[in-house]
């Protein structure tokens, strides 16, 4: 067995990214400019190909902004660096037209296209990158994890299911004799820590991730300097679960290191900042979205006898309660024939579990449907703009949930609930209550406009997915 057979996966993720960027990149500016031609564009196709060498301008400034190989970012986080790289990139290109004294040959709208399909494309095409190197092997930077207790195995387990983190785990190196020879998710525990050096893989090449949180100081420095000095690369993994954030940054406080943590959706300005873009993106989809409400109302109007509303309570910010509103989905006596549901003990522990149910005799024959695609959720932006709800945040809840929210509810009603977040894109139904509760706290704890922009870049493909939704 070849233990250590991706140990050159490095320049693999790489070459593979950069070939899915400029793929993108031509593939975007090659649409912008047929699309223009065939619309009845007076220029020559030819005057556009002395542009494309221009491409390895993206590439440098991509890798200017860390991102090759592209491990180890948060989505959000990489969200931000690509625009930000490739909108330089494109400021950059039309100085240099303009310098050239060229700039009056080529065609501003190609130039606003190409852009606007390079900022969804490329991080599309990363995506799939991504996908094709694992299932090929190649994708992911070899990784040693000392330490097969409780928080090595967390950390092998979140490697494992997010493959896009760019890290492989190759074994577990372990103290305690009763481990070693066992298996921590199919990661073998192959050694004691001492080995670290005798296990034939370049250090260079492999990155050494310490999850030892409870080892004294001395211990931790007599690893560092004698075990680890080699590596060229070192994380270690404190006992912070439930608490960490991507707005968490090592601060030196006279020699002391410190970890200063900041909760950036509880400043007041990021706040108005948030509430700017998210009316603005409404006001902007209007003309979009208001004939299909108005169809929407029509069709549950004839599809059942009741209101084409439904309204209910749930808890917003501050701990108030407020009121939402949605398409009916729903028959006129649900309440009546939710009792009469659980009377059944499947499905009462179903509803005690998840709250919904999977096959909900409730839901109408349209209910199914604009449940399944999230349309009864439209009416909801309404209650966006009054101020009740965000774009984007938790999940609304009502009091009957409170008590599964445990200590994260203070942290919930901090923010404003949300139409789409973090659940909606990670599966919805198909998640366990306590992952819904983590997601809602993440969010509050990491936001951003990036990851806000990721949210609402991905809700349109999970929708289309259908995951979880019932």
């Amino acid at each position: 067995m070849n233990t250590f057979a991706h140990a050159h996966a490095g320049p693999c993720m790489t070459a593979l990214t950069l070939g899915a960027d400029l793929l993108a990149l031509a593939l975007a500016c090659t649409i912008a400019v047929v699309g223009r031609y065939l619309t009845g564009g007076q220029f020559e196709l030819g005057l556009y190909l002395h542009l494309f060498p221009f491409l390895g301008l993206f590439v440098v400034l991509l890798a200017m902004q860390g991102l090759y190989p592209p491990i180890l970012i948060s989505p959000p986080d990489e969200l931000k660096r690509l625009s930000l790289a490739i909108s330089l990139g494109f400021v950059l290109l039309a100085v240099i037209t303009f310098f050239a004294k060229h700039g009056h040959l080529y065609s501003r709208s190609i130039v606003l296209v190409a852009w606007g399909l390079s900022l969804g494309l490329v991080p599309l095409a990363r995506a799939l990158s991504r996908r094709l190197g694992y299932s090929l092997g190649i994708w992911g930077y070899p990784t040693l994890i000392f330490g097969a207790g409780n928080t090595g195995r967390i950390v092998v387990k979140t490697l494992c299911k997010q493959p896009r983190l760019g890290l492989r785990p190759l074994a577990f190196l372990d103290d305690d004799a009763d481990k070693i020879g066992t298996t921590v998710h199919d990661v073998p525990v192959l050694g004691t820590l001492d080995q670290a050096t005798t296990l034939g893989l370049d250090p260079r090449k492999t990155i050494a991730l310490l999850a030892l949180p409870r080892i004294d100081r001395d211990r931790l420095k007599h690893i560092l300097e004698t075990k680890l000095h080699a590596f060229s690369r070192v994380i270690l993994i404190p006992d912070l679960f439930g608490i960490t954030s991507l707005w968490v940054s090592a601060t030196d406080i006279g020699g002391i290191m410190g970890l200063d943590i900041r909760h950036k959706l509880l400043d007041p300005h990021r706040q108005a900042m948030k509430r700017c873009m998210e009316v603005a993106l409404i006001i902007l989809f209007v003309p979009l979205l208001a004939p299909l409400m108005g169809m929407l109302a029509l069709a549950v109007r004839l599809d059942s006898p009741g209101p084409v509303l439904f309204r209910h309570q749930r808890i917003g910010l501050g701990g108030q309660d407020i009121t939402i509103w949605k398409f009916r989905s729903m028959r006129q006596d649900a309440a009546q024939c939710l009792e009469d549901c659980l009377q059944d003990p499947t499905l009462r522990e179903e509803w005690a579990a998840t709250h919904k149910l999977r096959h909900d005799p409730r839901v109408t024959r349209l209910g199914r449907f604009l449940r399944a695609t999230s349309l009864d959720e439209l009416p909801q932006l309404i209650n966006v703009l009054t101020g009740d709800l965000s774009l984007v945040g938790p999940r609304p809840i009502v009091w009957d949930e409170v008590e599964r929210y445990q200590d994260g509810f203070e942290l919930y009603k901090r923010v404003k609930p949300s139409l789409t977040g973090l659940w909606q894109i990670s599966g919805r139904s198909s998640t366990s209550y306590r992952l819904r509760v983590n997601l809602d706290a993440y969010y509050v704890r990491n936001w951003s406009i990036w990851l806000d922009i990721y949210i609402l870049f991905k809700t349109p493909l999970e929708l289309l997915k259908g995951r979880g939704a019932y």
